[in-house]
């Protein structure tokens, strides 16, 4: 992944979740974002190690 500042849309699409997904790891998940004025933005190696630390994880059997 490229080294920019990514919206919530694209890390979402990055991701292949919904945009209340990503509000929602944010607020309960600690997800790596930054508010930037009006609008998070994020760093896809940040989010990358977020989602290898399992960061995404929502129960079930995990992937490892």
């Amino acid at each position: 992944m490229e080294d920019r500042w990514l919206s919530v849309d694209e890390i979402g699409a990055y991701l292949g979740v919904k945009r209340a997904t990503v509000y929602r790891w944010i607020s309960e998940r600690d997800m790596p974002a930054h508010h930037i004025g009006r609008l998070w933005k994020f760093k896809g190696d940040g989010v990358d190690g977020w989602v290898r630390n399992g960061g995404a994880y929502e129960g079930g059997k995990p992937n490892a």
